[in-house]
């Protein structure tokens, strides 16, 4: 892989897909810039254009992981469609399975800060989700709840899941958060 073939519209991807490549074959802390700079066919002075060290490309990817999850959030508007949260369910697992960092970081101790960096973010998320519509305080904070819990649900399953090595097909495991949203949560939502 080199950045003029066409592949890749910039370094950081082709930084970040060969991160995503070694981490296929060896723990990330063990990932150095050699690894990634020889995998991805990019000079080490780009490297480090982009990146200081390893660990500002790792907190580079949370970053964008984090970003990325929240984007598929924002898109869900929960609604009693079976269709519509089984979509949106898949595209979760999919997005899990398909990015070897995140399905990594369920198995690994790193994965614990991750966890701290991303529930850091949801709190925010569910606050200020919370501050929207016209709603009396105590259903504000019932709703927050509610969500702060479909977090926790979500998580826990994508945790079991990839720590299962994606046993199940995307699909099933999909269905599974759909039943428990549409029956366990939804109805106490509104």
């Amino acid at each position: 892989m080199n950045e003029s073939d066409g592949r890749y519209s910039t370094a950081e991807e082709a930084i970040m897909d060969s991160f995503f490549l070694l981490i296929k074959e060896k723990d990330y802390d063990k990932i150095t810039v050699s690894d990634i700079v020889k995998k991805s066919g990019i000079v080490r002075s780009t490297f480090y254009n982009h990146y200081e060290s390893v660990i500002d490309l790792v907190s580079a990817i949370e970053d964008k992981t984090i970003d990325d999850i929240f984007k598929l959030m924002e898109s869900f508007h929960p609604k009693n469609d079976r269709d519509l949260c089984r979509s949106y369910f898949l595209a979760i697992c999919n997005y899990t399975k398909d990015n070897p960092f995140l399905a990594n970081l369920f198995k690994s101790p790193r994965g614990d800060s991750f966890m701290e960096k991303t529930l850091t973010m949801f709190h925010r998320y569910v606050t200020e989700t919370g501050k929207k519509g016209d709603v009396s305080e105590e259903s504000r904070e019932h709703f927050t709840f509610m969500i702060a819990g479909t977090i926790g649900f979500i998580v826990g399953v994508l945790h079991k899941w990839t720590a299962e090595n994606f046993a199940s097909p995307a699909e099933k495991v999909a269905d599974v958060m759909t039943e428990n949203f549409l029956n366990g949560v939804l109805p106490f939502l509104f």
